[in-house]
Order: structure tokens, then C-alpha cells, then sequence
């Protein structure tokens, strides 16, 4: 086949089937002990460490290698506690009246609420932004594709990272989230979609049973 644009060779390793199965199976065991923690302890961590995730979340996937993502790591107290006050206030109209009786019966079981005290205890708030659009070199605007599917991509493999490294992680989306465009000073094409928050978990930090309950591989999966 022709290939006429600019390539280089595959750097592709490969293992046998016996050690790809323990290698898959190592992963698989490592991530599967991930949960979402919500009770972080102020334990520094290694700037070092964030870096090295987010570089990880970078080599995504993604369309037409736009790379349409954009992640702000705050460390600073000042910016955490304002992005809790924000944050606070959307989630106490969100359980006080705007989210239907539904959607709270479904979270009754995770024992959330309006107060995130993670926001500003946690060492480290990643927040993911998508770029809905971009520019050339030039400086003409660029469409970026697919945006929702590879930003999603990147903020796995974020935490994916995150996890093998050591650390706790949650994912918090309050809705709307535009006061943390407001408060990291990000431009208009890119939308937040996520804080990830990220530290060592507190010596009494807990997991609601309901969130280990999962889905037998039967309902999730079909093989043809």
C-alpha cells in the first residue's frame, strides 16, 4: 500500500501469550482495586508525580491527533478554596432542588451531598478541559473532532496513572462548572468537564458497599 505522508516504524513489543495473559491480568487486578475516595488526606504529594500522570494522559488517543484536551493541576489553597465555595454553591442548588428525585434516590446509596470538603484537603485538583476548538500555526481556527471521546480517553488514562502510582482519585463534576473556566482563567473554546482530584486517601477513609457492587462480566460484555 502507497503511504504518501510522512511515517516512521511502529515501536511495537511483543510479549508471548503467557506473558501477555499475566501482564493483562496484573493490570486488570491493579485497577480493579481503584475506588473513588472522597476522604483525602493533606499529605503532600510530588508535583513530579502529576506531571508525570499527565504526560502519561497526553499520548491518548485522540481525533485527528488534535490533542483537544487542556489540564490545569492547582496545588494552590487560595485556588482550591474558591474553586470548594463554587463548586459548593452549584451542588447546594443541585441537592436542594435542581437534580430530580430519581437522580438523588440513585446517589442515596453513595451517601453524597452538597458539602466537598475533598476539594480543598486533597493535595492536587486536576481539572480536564476539552477544546472545542483550536488554531493552526497561522492562526486560523481549527475544528477539532471527536472531542467529548478523547478528552474522555485522556482522563482514563489519567487516572489510570494516578492509581499505579499509588494515589486515591475521584472524579467530581458539578454542573454547571463554567466558575472553573472563570477561576483558572482558561479561554472560551475550552469547556471543563471534570476535576480530578487526587492525594492519599485519610487513615479513616471508607467506600460505600454499594460502589464495589459491579456488573458480572455477563452483562457487560459479548463476544461474536
Amino acid at each position: 500500500m502507497k503511504r504518501d505522508f510522512p511515517n516512521q516504524p511502529l515501536q511495537f513489543r511483543e510479549y508471548s501469550p503467557d506473558e501477555m495473559r499475566q501482564r493483562a491480568r496484573a493490570f486488570a487486578d491493579d485497577l480493579k482495586r481503584r475506588r473513588t475516595v472522597r476522604d483525602f488526606s493533606d499529605r503532600p504529594v510530588p508535583r513530579e508525580i502529576i506531571e508525570t500522570a499527565i504526560d502519561t494522559a497526553r499520548h491518548a488517543p485522540n481525533g485527528a491527533n488534535h490533542q483537544p484536551w487542556h489540564f490545569v493541576a492547582v496545588s494552590d489553597p487560595v485556588v482550591k478554596r474558591r474553586i470548594r465555595a463554587a463548586a459548593e454553591a452549584e451542588e447546594k442548588a443541585f441537592y436542594g432542588g435542581r437534580a430530580s428525585e430519581e437522580w438523588l434516590e440513585a446517589l442515596r446509596p453513595l451517601g453524597t451531598a452538597w458539602e466537598k470538603p475533598f476539594l480543598e484537603i486533597a493535595p492536587w485538583l486536576i481539572v480536564v478541559f476539552a477544546e472545542q476548538w483550536g488554531y493552526w500555526p497561522d492562526g486560523r481556527k481549527r475544528k477539532n473532532y471527536y472531542v467529548p471521546e478523547s478528552t474522555g480517553i485522556a482522563a482514563g488514562f489519567l487516572l489510570a496513572c494516578l492509581h499505579h502510582a499509588g494515589l486515591a482519585t475521584l472524579t467530581h463534576t458539578p454542573n454547571p462548572m463554567s466558575f472553573l473556566s472563570e477561576n483558572l482563567g482558561r479561554p472560551k473554546n475550552e469547556k471543563p468537564i471534570m476535576i480530578v482530584v487526587a492525594g492519599y486517601p485519610a487513615p479513616d477513609a471508607i467506600v460505600p458497599t454499594h460502589a464495589v457492587q459491579k456488573k458480572p462480566m455477563r452483562d457487560v460484555a459479548t463476544f461474536l
